[in-house]
């Protein structure tokens, strides 16, 4: 009997070598074929960031065709994943890191000072850098593009949509400080123009519907920016606002499958701009500490019509359709 358990403990740890091989998670040894390989580390898996992962991708596949390999991972909110990730990405001498969202970028950089990377859906480069002095370019080997859509306009959305608003819910995850940035800057905004609001956060996703339900019942609206954390749990985000009958502005369109309204920016559009600026580095030499950081080029006012419509929110003709 022993022999045959041993046998088939064998089997067993076969399969499971194989089932992880076939996996084909992170490469143990970069082939030297010519090509460029590119790390890139998605912190968490929802709409807006695999949209940037889309439109990098096919930047540099544009330029470069088949000389190019990725090896895409996504920590799915784990900081030990993702610092597992970026180590292999280092291990194996990537030629390129492009690190998608905040946390990804942090560890990133804080894990190679020589391996160009290039981020995107990044608020801001200097919170995320931890730079006091910011000036547009890095001077290190970090680049890309941000998602930060202009604050002050989201609040004239709010106002327009929810004129009879008295107190305002700023929601965010506390963890992220890409959040915090856009937090502080609404709170700052709403005060200048006499608005009453609360700040309502969350650590981590176990806490968003007791938060939510709170925020719901204490504000006429609520805001949340662009916050993966929140973004990733839009459904259970959503099921309690529209219970509640509770208006949301939303930072992205993906948190907007929750909100009535969002001011857009596409999140393909800064992940191809970030591919593009990816070949300014790999093909024409390029240091990325040089290359400023890029924005969007044009925001849109988009609306949720079902969510509008429950919520008897009527919304002005200049709004696109959200999609």
């Amino acid at each position: 009997m022993k022999k045959n358990r041993k046998k088939v403990s064998l089997a067993i740890l076969a399969v499971l070598v194989c089932a992880l091989t076939a996996c084909g998670s992170q490469k143990n040894v970069k082939e030297d074929d010519g090509k460029y390989h590119i790390g890139i580390s998605q912190w968490e898996e929802h709409a807006a960031l695999d949209e940037a992962t889309r439109g990098f991708q096919d930047a540099l596949t544009d330029k470069l065709g088949d000389k190019v390999v990725f090896d895409v991972q996504i920590a799915q909110g784990s900081t030990q994943d993702c610092q597992e990730i970026l180590n292999a990405f280092v291990s194996n001498d990537m030629d390129l890191i492009m690190a998608n969202a905040t946390p990804a970028l942090k560890a990133a950089s804080q894990t190679t000072n020589t391996i160009p990377i290039v981020a995107t859906s990044i608020t801001d480069y200097g919170t995320a850098l931890n730079m006091r002095e910011w000036t547009g370019a890095s001077g290190i080997n970090v680049t890309g593009t941000s998602d930060l859509a202009p604050i002050e306009s989201q609040v004239d959305m709010l106002q327009e949509l929810v004129p009879e608003a008295k107190k305002v819910g700023i929601l965010y995850c506390s963890a992220e400080t890409n959040s915090i940035f856009q937090a502080q800057m609404m709170g700052s905004i709403l005060t200048a123009k006499g608005i009453a609001f609360g700040t309502y956060t969350i650590a981590d996703k176990d806490e968003l519907e007791k938060t939510v339900q709170k925020a719901a019942l204490e504000c006429d609206v609520l805001y949340i920016p662009t916050d993966n954390t929140i973004a990733s749990e839009a459904d259970i985000l959503k099921k309690i606002l529209i219970s509640e009958k509770v208006p949301m502005i939303a930072g992205e369109e993906g948190l907007c499958e929750a909100g009535i309204a969002t001011l857009s920016i596409s999140y393909y559009d800064i992940g191809y701009t970030a591919g593009e600026m990816a070949y300014e580095i790999l093909a024409e030499g390029k240091e990325p500490g040089e290359i400023d950081v890029r924005y969007a080029e044009k925001v849109t006012k988009k609306y949720n019509p079902e969510n509008c419509e429950k919520l008897g929110i009527t919304v002005p003709d200049d709004y696109e359709v959200l999609k």
